[in-house]
């Protein structure tokens, strides 16, 4: 009986969100000078400490670039097929770079009609004319739309285009096209091979987004969720996204973590590993397994998520945080962590960076965006959007339907669905979201994510029965 006594005596205590507060501190700095820059992974910076949610109802394509767009970074879901998932990541990085490598495009041969489906299915609003690899020409939707569908591309298209050399600058580009007065410039090389496209739109917001999350080569930054157990998916993957998150509910697995381990030796981009929830996780995970980039920590916190109601078993997100950080302290490494589960408000983002977060995941939030792929509905007159747990029933369900992987261990699901109020489009959101956490700096005097790491100070909030035996109502702890 002492044995099992003692288990409640040395029981630690867990915190989240409501249970702690940011105290205020000297500051030198005023909000709108602090510095977001941060890390996603470990060779991933963003400029805003945002990240959406791998959901089915949160992130796909459009979420993905919107995101990007403003210096966050999305996780595109995997409750697709794998040809779907990396439709998705294709969508993002064609969305918006200088030169465009994965080029579609049509033959010679084709009819009008199957150019202007190409069209509606890409989103796109020319294709460049290609005979074997060489460029002949160029269809625009303008000649599509006014030509019989029937006959050959060849008969509609213009076949003397502008075009440029891949040694071309952006502002070469710029007046290239006004000069012609085009909005798509074919790159070819000295054969007059195609081996890329310039638009204009993607130029023009190059200029437009300066904070943008892109890579080297001026593409939105993506990122995708991958099963542990699916190495095929994550070899497709791999040649497009910029990061894989493996994406299971408890990371701190015998099979999961052997999986992992044979999964990185396949890939080359950063892989972020998670859910994990202790000290004892994060150091089992990252002494077993080479090159982990990024630890995603937070288990049981999520606005759908019922793991901790069903099973009594979870680790909150600040909570799951601090853990985690002490954790790569002890042993000297330093690997971006990704709070995930609970987050509301700008505060909490703040304090999960506080406790050693290096940004935050977002999934009810953002569900609730334009951008969000859920459905919409209307309720007594208001807007709402579906939000879903990936532990749902519905969502397991897709899962099964889709994925060979997909063989779930527990029979009862850990998610539910909620509709959430409509917020709009997400840069507003974003906004919001980016003012407030410089707000919550500013008070606790950082002027960066770091500093906000290193000097921030808290306090527990009391409990009621604390109240009644005190006078004040916050202790402070840190």
């Amino acid at each position: 009986m002492v044995k099992f006594q003692r288990k409640f005596e040395e029981a630690e205590i867990v915190y989240n969100f409501d249970d702690v507060i940011l105290l205020p501190r000297l500051s030198k700095v005023e909000p709108k000078e602090i510095d977001l820059k941060t890390k996603f992974s470990s060779n991933i910076p963003i400029n805003i400490p945002l990240v959406s949610s791998p959901m089915d109802t949160v992130t796909e394509a459009e979420m993905a670039i919107a995101l990007a767009r403003h210096g966050g970074i999305g996780v595109i879901h995997r409750n697709c097929s794998a040809d779907e998932e990396l439709e998705l990541i294709k969508t993002v990085k064609r969305s918006e770079s200088f030169i465009i490598k994965e080029v579609i495009t049509i033959s010679k041969e084709a009819k009008v009609g199957e150019a202007a489906e190409i069209m509606r299915k890409y989103k796109i609003s020319g294709l460049p004319v290609v005979e074997g690899s060489k460029l002949v020409g160029i269809i625009t939707g303008r000649d599509v739309r006014f030509t019989d569908p029937s006959i050959k591309v060849s008969e509609a298209m213009t076949k003397d285009v502008v075009v440029a050399e891949p040694s071309i600058t952006p502002e070469e580009a710029i007046e290239l096209m006004k000069k012609h007065k085009v909005e798509k410039l074919p790159v070819v090389d000295k054969e007059r091979r195609l081996v890329g496209l310039i638009t204009y739109k993607d130029v023009a917001l190059r200029g437009e987004y300066r904070e943008a999350t892109r890579d080297d080569e001026g593409r939105l930054r993506v990122a995708a969720a991958v099963s542990p157990f699916d190495i095929e998916r994550a070899k497709l993957l791999s040649k497009y996204a910029d990061a894989l998150v493996i994406d299971v509910a408890h990371f701190h697995n015998e099979n999961v973590i052997e999986a992992t381990k044979k999964l990185v030796k396949e890939v080359e981009v950063d892989i972020v590993i998670g859910n994990l929830g202790t000290k004892e996780g994060v150091l089992d995970s990252v002494s077993r397994i080479d090159r982990v980039a990024g630890l995603r920590v937070g288990m049981g916190s999520g606005s759908v998520c019922i793991t901790t109601e069903v099973t009594r078993a979870g680790a909150p997100t600040l909570f799951a945080v601090a853990q985690a950080a002490d954790a790569l302290e002890e042993i000297g490494v330093r690997i971006p962590i990704i709070a995930d589960g609970g987050v509301r408000t700008p505060g909490d983002v703040a304090l999960t960076i506080a406790f050693g977060a290096s940004c935050a995941m977002l999934g009810y939030i953002f569900a609730s965006c334009k951008e969000s792929p859920s459905p919409m509905t209307i309720i007594n007159g208001r807007y709402f959007k579906l939000h879903r747990g990936m532990g749902s029933q519905s969502a397991r369900q897709k899962r099964m339907a889709l994925d060979r992987y997909a063989t779930f261990s527990k029979e009862i699901p850990e998610g539910t669905e909620i509709w959430v109020p409509y917020r709009g489009e997400v840069a507003s959101v974003i906004s919001e979201f980016v003012s407030g956490v410089k707000a919550a700096m500013g008070y606790a005097g950082a002027s960066n994510i770091v500093e906000l790491q290193e000097r921030s100070k808290v306090a527990r909030i009391a409990s009621r029965k604390e109240k009644s035996t005190t006078s004040q109502n916050i202790e402070p702890i840190k």
